[in-house]
């Protein structure tokens, strides 16, 4: 239970390791920092999961994925600009009681996302 993300990089078939990311609520369009890191090897967070059962809340969270500057970091050959710079998801949990997982598949050019389990 609780909150927790994942990052595969599709360009390259690995997980993000190094991307910088970050946590932030939202309330009536205003975003309040929690956390920030960066994702491990395995592409998550170092610290496991971003809320536990116990902490997390209903209401609406967003994450911020520095995806250009960890494909900068690859080395990989971008245009100015990007076509992909910080890749915020916004979204809601609506039971605090169930677990919300939000990975996220993204290359230089795409992205997508899901609730996983």
């Amino acid at each position: 239970m609780g909150l927790s993300t994942h990052v595969l990089d599709t360009m390259h078939g690995t997980p993000a390791a190094g991307m910088q990311v970050a946590l932030l609520t939202t309330t009536n369009g205003q975003a309040t920092p929690v956390k920030q890191f960066i994702l491990n090897q395995d592409g998550r967070n170092p610290d496991g999961m971003l809320y536990d059962h116990a902490s997390l809340r209903a209401g609406t969270y967003r994450l911020v994925f520095d995806v250009a500057a960890y494909f900068k970091a690859r080395g990989v050959a971008l245009p100015e600009p990007n076509f992909l710079n910080l890749v915020s998801l916004d979204f809601g949990v609506a039971h605090a009681d169930q677990h919300y997982h939000v990975p996220l598949l993204v290359s230089p050019w795409s992205y997508s996302t899901y609730r996983g389990s």
